[in-house]
């Protein structure tokens, strides 16, 4: 994929981010079929408000039917997406001169805006911490055991250049979490865009990286990678199913019970055992399209579940691989901040020096 690093990085940040606004309209939203219909039985095309087509609500297994992003409205993003932002602005604010990333001088920045109309759902490890800072609890010690994935460090692609940097502050910028699973899936996926921004493709990066970091991170991979096949072969049953990404990704994880009647499907939820191999599946399956970074997007965000988890990871990788001007030019019209990132990651080391 020919394209310079300046268009790599920002398809990275901006990938991620369309992805996750595109997800706003169904975020949480299991049924798969149900997103289909409401869309009039095609894949979505534009971004949506939260439960829009739907009844203005998406049915968050175990967390009930609810609007999971109340004030926020078509070309907005969800919590990760906003996550990624106040990642972005704090990076911005301490780029001249430019420093190593510190947890410390992030939160007064990440509490002001947690406090200040923040708009989109706030997890339960967000919650956690911010109670854990206010009674004083040390970085060191912040954040809760939640196994989800939370990759929030897509703009420090833009400040360092440095692949065990980058896996560092991916690490950091997950302070609410300290899961080994959600940590080592961020560093991961930093691991991963870093490769392809200098560029690999990201199945050369996604293997190798895999190799590396081994034990999970590897087995997961491996997962989602003969789920790829079996999802892409002309004699294979699961090719020939309507709704075969649904199918695929609610087959790489188990099912917990939740309450009497709500098995959640972890395939399409947060953990990360679920959420790794089911973004390194839709990077797989469209990286060799033409259209495979808008391609890729669209169809996870139909698969529903975590979808907005999955789009940040997705859209940071075919992101970097494809370019910023690969994006589906309406997003980018139509992507309430698109502007105002840009004008910030302007002023990050790397692009101000490309």
């Amino acid at each position: 994929m020919l394209k310079n690093k300046k268009s790599s990085i920002k398809g990275a940040f901006f990938g991620a981010l369309a992805g996750d606004a595109l997800c706003l309209g169904s975020h949480y939203e299991y049924d798969a079929q149900k997103i289909y219909k409401a869309y009039g039985n095609k894949s979505i095309e534009k971004f949506m408000s939260p439960g829009e087509m739907m009844g203005g609500q998406t049915h968050g297994i175990g967390w009930g039917e609810r609007n999971y992003h109340p004030g926020k409205k078509a070309g907005g993003t969800t919590d990760y997406g906003d996550y990624n932002i106040v990642i972005l602005e704090h990076l911005a604010a301490t780029a001249n001169p430019p420093r190593e990333f510190d947890v410390a001088s992030l939160l007064p920045h990440w509490m002001n805006r947690l406090e200040n109309g923040w708009g989109s759902w706030i997890c339960t490890m967000t919650k956690e911490t911010y109670a854990q800072v206010k009674q004083g609890v040390p970085v060191e010690r912040l954040g809760g055991g939640s196994n989800a994935t939370a990759i929030r460090h897509v703009a420090a692609h833009a400040y360092y250049d440095n692949e065990e940097t980058l896996a560092r502050v991916a690490r950091q910028a997950m302070f609410t979490h300290r899961h080994p699973e959600a940590l080592e899936g961020g560093e991961f996926f930093a691991r991963v865009t870093h490769r392809v921004i200098h560029g690999s493709s990201p199945r050369d990066a996604i293997e190798t990286v895999a190799v590396q970091m081994g034990g999970f991170i590897e087995s997961k991979v491996a997962q989602a990678i003969a789920k790829h096949k079996e999802a892409t072969d002309e004699n294979s049953e699961l090719l020939k199913e309507k709704f075969c990404d649904d199918l695929a990704l609610t087959s790489m994880a188990k099912l917990w019970d939740v309450g009497r009647s709500e098995p959640i499907k972890v395939g399409k939820a947060s953990p990360t055992q679920g959420t790794l191999p089911g973004s390194v599946y839709f990077i797989l399956k469209y990286a060799e399209n033409k259209n495979g970074l808008n391609e890729a997007l669209a169809a996870n965000a139909m698969v529903g579940g975590d979808n907005a988890s999955r789009a940040i990871a997705i859209g940071m990788v075919l992101g970097a691989y494809f370019g910023v001007d690969a994006i589906n030019s309406q997003w980018r019209e139509t992507l309430d901040q698109w502007e105002y990132c840009e004008k910030l990651l302007e002023t990050l080391p790397l692009l101000k020096e490309v």
